[in-house]
């Protein structure tokens, strides 16, 4: 089992609290395919013959490729990789470029889940955040993608907004809970230095929720999420009974996938690369031949600490048997000694072989998990 991500990453306008590396270069577009899928082919022995159970295309913005675009990457995937045990192929998409005929397009390809970043549903803040579409223009988008016989739909939520009160997240989420996506992420706002946003909030023209409000708006949306018949898989994600995503919940357990394009990581379980975050660089470096990247090799206290991070982040917590078989019994009885206060408080709970976060240990996940690192 392997995973494929597609970095796009072509913004028509950037957003003011993004960080990830996006570009407005729309001329750059063809020479982009063109080198992703040189990639893809150069890069066929990275995933050692694994089968392809996910494709996932990020950004960026992938909803701003057009009909050829995706044509000549599909096919790319399905000559070099096959796409016959593929079970989940996502595309992230804005909810304005969800027009009809697009949509009508995309069931065209192999695509069967869609992520949309909404983010809010209050017009103002997304006016502030420099989002492209209003509340109306997102639940016009799921309607569509809807009768269009999409029936994997994924939303992202952002809350502790700049001044962001207690009723406007209540109404965030009555409004997604009435669309009933099948799966909803849900993350505080990161002021990322260096972008817009984080400029603003040094210059005093915006402030940042008081901690009573964070820890209010994670309290009710675990609340509401739970009441309405969703499963807390991942401490931002959640879904409906068997509709957890695939590709990133394989990032949390460690499986091996391939990532193409600037700025995209892979993963082989020994090494991790990672491309150049330069969009002119990487169809430069393609086009000659020389991919421009970096490599990592992981030694096994960096391997353990990764585990011990994505793994407590979910419902599935981590194996104690795999900490044994992958990293000797020492780093078995370390674990478990720094385990041993969060059980007796309750913050951890230890059953089948797995230690897991309860409900309590959510809300210090980052405290736990970093006790439990090895250092």
């Amino acid at each position: 089992m392997a995973g494929i991500y597609l970095h796009i990453p072509f913004c028509r306008t950037r957003c003011i609290y993004c960080d990830f590396y996006s570009t407005t270069r729309e001329d750059l577009r063809q020479r982009y395919v063109q080198a992703l899928c040189q990639e893809l082919r150069q890069r066929k022995d990275y995933l050692q013959g694994a089968a392809v159970e996910t494709v996932y295309m990020g950004g960026g913005t992938p909803s701003q490729l057009t009909e050829e675009d995706f044509e000549a990457i599909f096919q790319t995937l399905q000559t070099v990789y096959g796409l016959e045990q593929a079970k989940e192929i996502t595309l992230e998409a804005n909810p304005d470029d969800l027009t009809d005929d697009y949509v009508r397009m995309l069931r065209r390809f192999p695509f069967n889940r869609i992520s949309m970043g909404i983010q809010t549903f209050d017009d103002q803040m997304l006016a502030l955040l420099r989002r492209r579409h209003n509340a109306q223009q997102a639940r016009e988008a799921v309607r569509r993608c809807r009768e269009a016989g999409f029936d994997n739909i994924s939303i992202d939520l952002i809350y502790g907004l700049p001044g962001e009160t207690r009723q406007q997240w209540e109404q965030d989420l009555q409004q997604a809970l009435r669309l009933r996506p099948e799966h909803i992420s849900a993350y505080h706002l990161t002021y990322e230095e260096g972008t817009p946003l984080y400029r603003l909030l040094k210059a005093h023209r915006v402030e940042e929720v008081d901690e009573d409000d964070s820890l209010y708006f994670f309290e009710r949306l675990n609340a509401a999420l739970r009441q309405a018949g969703y499963v807390h898989y991942e401490i931002s994600n959640f879904c409906l009974p068997g509709r957890h995503a695939r590709h990133n919940t394989a990032y949390w357990q460690g499986i091996a996938y391939l990532g193409c394009g600037p700025s995209a990581h892979s993963f082989d379980m020994r090494r991790r690369e990672w491309n150049a975050a330069s969009l002119e660089g990487y169809i430069e470096g393609m086009e000659q031949g020389e991919r421009p990247h970096e490599t990592e090799v992981l030694d096994a206290d960096t391997r353990y600490n990764e585990y011990i991070m994505t793994g407590m982040r979910t419902m599935w917590g981590i194996s104690l048997e795999k900490v044994r078989t992958d990293f000797g019994t020492g780093r078995l009885a370390y674990l478990k000694e720094m385990a041993l206060p969060h059980l007796q408080h309750g913050r951890m709970t230890q059953q089948d072989g797995r230690l897991r976060l309860t409900e309590e240990g959510l809300f210090v996940s980052d405290d736990i998990i970093s006790d439990l690192m090895y250092v």
